[in-house]
C-alpha cells in the first residue's frame, strides 16, 4: 500500500513521459505511448546473416525516435528504458530464435569503458530480455581492448579491423558445444557481433546466434 502512494506522489512530481517521443503518458499506458505503439518503425522480418554468426534479428529498425531513445539509454542514464527493451526484445527472440541456443550472453564493454560510462547497456539488455524469456544472461565474453566506437567508422571493411582481437572467451568450458545467443543494443554493419562470434566458435561453441534492439536499415 505505502509504495504504491509513493509510486502514485512519484507520478504526480514526476510525470512518466515515453521512452521513444518523450511525451507524457496517459492513464493506463506504461512505458511507451499508444501512438509510438502504433508507429515504431517494426523490423521484426528483417533478419542478418553474419561471418560467423548464423542470423541476428531485431525488433526495431535504428532510426528517428527509436535511435533517440537508444542513445538517451546509453549515454544519458536513461537505464530504466531496459524494462520495456527486454520485452521488446523478448517477444522477437521468443518468435524467430526459439530453441536455437542454450546460453544467452552479451557483447561486453571495454573496462575502460565501463567504468567512464558507468553501466554497460547489452549486459542490462540482455538480463532485462532474459527475465522476461524466463531464462539467466551469463558473461561469457570480455573485452580486452579499448578501441575507438563502430559508431565512428563508416566502412565496414575498417569495422571489422577496429574490433578484430579486442574479445576474448572468459571460461572456455562453459561454451564448448553450446549454441550460444548474442544480445547487443544496436547491430549496424555486424561486425562486433561477427568478432564476438568468432571468438566463441574458436573456443568450441557449436553455433551463434544473435539479436539487437535496433537494426540499421539494408541499403
Amino acid at each position: 500500500m505505502a509504495g504504491g502512494l509513493f509510486s502514485g506522489l512519484l507520478d504526480l512530481i514526476f510525470p512518466p513521459r515515453c521512452i521513444f517521443c518523450r511525451k507524457f503518458l496517459k492513464k493506463g499506458e506504461k512505458h511507451i505511448c499508444g501512438d509510438c505503439v502504433k508507429s515504431l518503425p517494426y523490423a521484426d522480418k528483417e533478419e542478418r546473416k553474419g561471418d560467423f554468426f548464423a542470423v541476428c534479428v531485431a525488433p526495431l529498425y535504428y532510426r528517428d525516435k527509436v535511435r533517440d531513445s537508444i542513445l538517451r539509454f546509453k549515454f544519458k542514464n536513461a537505464t530504466h528504458y531496459t524494462t520495456y527493451y527486454g520485452k521488446l526484445l523478448a517477444e522477437c527472440i521468443a518468435k524467430s530464435l526459439s530453441g536455437k541456443y542454450d546460453y544467452i550472453t552479451w557483447v561486453p564493454l571495454s573496462e575502460k569503458r565501463l567504468k567512464k560510462r558507468g553501466y554497460d547497456q547489452a549486459m542490462l539488455l540482455a538480463m532485462a530480455t532474459a527475465l522476461e524469456l524466463g531464462d539467466v544472461a551469463l558473461e561469457l565474453l570480455r573485452k580486452t581492448v579499448d578501441i575507438p566506437a563502430q559508431s565512428g567508422i563508416d566502412a565496414h571493411e575498417k569495422r571489422r579491423a577496429n574490433v578484430s582481437g579486442a574479445y576474448e572467451v572468459i571460461d572456455p568450458e562453459l561454451v564448448r558445444n553450446k549454441r550460444i545467443l548474442i544480445i547487443d543494443d544496436v547491430v549496424t554493419t555486424g561486425s562486433t557481433l561477427s568478432e564476438c562470434a568468432r571468438v566463441l566458435h574458436m573456443e568450441g561453441a557449436e553455433s551463434v546466434v544473435c539479436a539487437a534492439l535496433a537494426t540499421a536499415e539494408k541499403d
